[in-house]
């Protein structure tokens, strides 16, 4: 009787398992496209921007036609792209990458931060070889890489804001602490007469970041938690930490605003359910 009982839970185990995966290949290569409403007395021009992060080489589409097309109909006034890129790993390469980012640049302006993947392949370039430096000479005429740097546009007065933080803040299990000073020594001087985009990748920092003087936080990194549970949320981070605090959405503190967007790709697992990949649609407006 035990066994039998053993066997059905078992088969049953199995069973989800297999759904779980074939959800997750079919979600793997769906676009959603999320729209956000923002207002603030000091934007002067109301503005649109497509935010993506975490492509991860990943490709809808022959040659990204698909992701770009999609893009394409959202007619942007800017693409704002919150790092990951590419998979830092030393024999993948970044040319699904390249070809991407000049696309879009032909088309629209566009300003990229680093996320953990180009920080890693940068800094540890005896691990990683010439990845990172393929990725930068061969789209820096077509992006705008802010590399801890600014970005103005005049006509909206918005500030777009490019974080670029130590190896130590992407740690695995155990999140460091992250001190208001250390932004301020590292990002240009806050403005409070202009509306601040700050790109960080790692949402886990979004209080410091609105401390710092963030208006509007735009991240990626979580994947979306890989897999949303109703009620529950996202279920791992790439931090490993069970059902993070911020996996998916748009969340407030102190009146500031963090757009999370779920990402386009994955690396290692590719686990995709409840969560498709995700372009973010934000429209800016004055009071």
């Amino acid at each position: 009787m035990l066994f039998n009982i053993i066997s059905i839970i078992c088969i049953f185990a199995l069973i989800c398992l297999f759904a779980v995966l074939i959800e997750s290949r079919r979600e793997n290569h769906m676009l959603s496209v999320s729209h956000y409403t923002i207002t603030d007395k000091r934007i002067k021009k109301s503005a649109t921007f497509a935010m993506i992060a975490d492509l991860h080489n990943a490709e809808f589409g022959d040659k990204n036609e698909e992701l770009i097309k999609e893009i394409k109909k959202i007619a942007p006034d800017a693409v704002l792209i919150a790092g990951d890129v590419i998979v830092g790993k030393k024999d993948v390469g970044s040319g699904v990458a390249i070809d991407l980012l000049q696309k879009l640049g032909s088309e629209f302006p566009v300003y990229i931060s680093k996320g953990n993947h180009e920080m890693r392949t940068s800094l540890y370039t005896e691990q990683y070889g010439d990845i990172w430096e393929n990725l930068y000479e061969q789209t820096k005429d077509y992006v705008q890489w802010l590399i801890n740097e600014e970005m103005i546009l005049t006509s909206e007065n918005i500030r777009v804001v490019g974080l670029d933080m130590d190896a130590a803040y992407y740690r695995r299990f155990r999140l460091l602490k992250m001190e208001t000073d250390y932004l301020v020594e590292l990002l240009p001087t806050r403005h409070q007469d202009a509306y601040t985009i700050l790109l960080a990748h790692n949402p886990d920092y979004f209080s410091v970041y609105a401390e710092w003087g963030a208006d509007l936080v735009l991240s990626g990194h979580v994947h979306g938690g890989m897999i949303i549970l109703p009620f529950f949320g996202g279920v791992i981070s790439p931090m490993v930490r069970l059902f993070p605090k911020y996996y998916r959405g748009m969340y407030e503190y102190r009146n500031k605003k963090m757009i999370l967007t779920g990402g386009l790709g994955g690396h290692t697992l590719k686990f995709r359910v409840n969560n498709k990949p995700e372009i973010c649609v934000i429209h800016l407006e004055g009071e």
